[in-house]
């Protein structure tokens, strides 16, 4: 149960620093943090493979760099779908 919470943590985490990186904010809130930074971990770790140091599962450096794509990509579609 602990490592499910430190594991939403982490994932939070993720996602809050990539947005604050991209300097954009990540819709939904805390919720929409841990659902970016796990989406994130994951696309970075297939995109980029496992290295880099690791925390609770994570492998810090794919997955912040798969976060900052994955909000990107999500800003850049809700910016398209309000300018229409």
């Amino acid at each position: 149960m602990f490592s499910f919470i430190w594991f939403l943590i982490i994932g939070g985490i993720l996602g809050w620093l990539a947005g604050f990186i991209l300097g954009k904010d990540v819709p939904g809130g805390v919720i929409g943090n841990i659902i970016a930074g796990i989406i994130g971990a994951w696309i970075g770790g297939k995109l980029l493979g496992r290295w880099g140091p690791t925390l609770s599962d994570f492998y810090i450096i794919p997955s912040l760099i798969g976060s900052i794509l994955l909000i990107f990509i999500v800003s850049f579609i809700m910016k398209k779908m309000h300018t229409r």
